[in-house]
């Protein structure tokens, strides 16, 4: 388990590095307005929703936890390297059909999606990918709370990283060459992981049958949409806001996402830990 939170680490510290040069990338392509940001991270966002949504529809409940999540983390690599010739011939069409309006606005999306959204699905999918590794019980849950926290905590420091060191001295293509390295790391080690620890899968499927038959409320989630709706939001004016400061830059935006994420982690982490603790 500590091995395993090790790698979520990384798992986390390559995703925002991605993140922070796709930023840059289609910055260069789609302008630095606060509606090509709020694109950016919609389709960001979206990407990961859909693939914690698609994970349980397209993977069966009996393949090894471990290695579900060591293939996922090496086509996220290929992806990051992939987005570096797919960005460039993206921004070639989108300055030949670029329009204002509601047209300028539906190919930012459309550039976005095509750039962000195959490695973003990946990203969704690995943590219920080793969810199912985990019992439901309160220690089961508990390092689950942790593995969130590390991934949070590889995310801010991958955030900074990129921000205020890869990209200040170095280039894009050598920050990606580092995240996909990072993925390639954790791609090895997972499989490494998946000979050592055998998946059970009888218990797999006992816990597909519980899960099947929990309840599920339509106003939870759509409370919870709300407040998805609202942190994003914040995020974005935030964003705008400092950039008056520092200028619409690469700085601003690691910051307000680092400070973001460090809030996102200490209270998400902290409160799934705890409820695990007493018997959630």
């Amino acid at each position: 388990m500590p091995l395993l939170l090790l790698l979520f680490f990384g798992s986390g510290c390559a995703a925002l590095i991605y993140e922070i040069v796709w930023f840059q990338l289609l910055q260069l392509v789609i302008g630095s307005s606060a509606v090509s940001l709020g694109v950016l991270l919609g389709v960001f966002m979206g990407g990961m929703c859909l693939g914690s949504l698609a994970l349980p529809r397209w993977v069966p409940q009996h393949y090894h936890p471990m290695r579900v999540y060591a293939c996922l983390e090496a086509g996220l690599g290929i992806c990051g390297l992939a987005a570096l010739v797919v960005v460039p011939l993206a921004g070639r069409l989108y300055a030949s059909l670029a329009g204002a309006g509601l047209m300028g606005l539906v190919l930012r999306g459309l550039v976005c999606g095509t750039c962000l959204l195959p490695p973003t699905l990946l990203m969704g999918a690995t943590l219920p990918a080793i969810a199912r590794s985990l019992k439901t019980t309160p220690a089961g849950v508990s390092w689950l709370g942790f593995f969130y926290g590390g991934n949070i905590a590889g995310a801010v420091f991958g955030c900074l990283l990129a921000g205020f060191s890869l990209l200040r001295y170095h280039d894009m293509r050598t920050a990606t060459f580092l995240a996909a390295a990072i993925n390639g790391t954790v791609s090895v080690l997972g499989f490494g992981l998946a000979s050592l620890r055998p998946h059970c899968k009888a218990a797999a499927e006992s816990d597909q049958e519980k899960d099947t038959q929990a309840p599920r409320s339509g106003l939870v989630s759509l409370t919870i949409a709300l407040s998805g709706l609202c942190a994003l939001s914040g995020e974005v004016v935030w964003t705008r806001l400092l950039s008056l400061m520092l200028g619409p830059t690469v700085y601003a935006f690691c910051i307000i996402l680092a400070v973001f994420l460090v809030g996102l982690g200490a209270a998400c982490g902290g409160r799934l830990s705890r409820a695990a603790t007493i018997g959630w």
